[in-house]
């Protein structure tokens, strides 16, 4: 997929700030640009939102997930149960999971 960024000179500066980092992290300019944007809307929410906004989850799989994890004699991830569930894959549960964890460091 490729998206075209149209901006202003004044905010050249903006895209200097994304080529350092790219630099420095040896990343190309998307990249750097995806990361921000994932930061953006990813930041401070649950993993149940994440899978959600990833697209493997509607609000109500969420919920029966939750349900399910209140039913449980035993505590349990909300991850895990939705994968038992055959809800959503374990890799997506992966990736939400590393979302999270990579925001909450920061």
């Amino acid at each position: 997929m490729q998206t075209t960024i149209y901006y202003n000179e004044e905010d050249q500066y903006l895209m200097d700030l994304v080529d350092q980092v790219a630099r420095r992290e040896r990343k190309s300019r998307s990249a750097v640009i995806l990361s921000i944007l994932e930061e953006y809307f990813e930041r401070g929410k649950r993993i149940g939102e994440i899978l959600v906004d990833m697209g493997f989850l509607s609000p109500r799989d969420i919920e029966l997930g939750l349900s399910r994890q209140e039913e449980s004699p035993e505590p349990k991830p909300l991850g895990e149960i939705l994968v038992e569930e055959g809800l959503v894959p374990h890799e997506a549960v992966e990736r939400a999971l590393s979302i999270q964890s990579r925001f909450r460091m920061s």
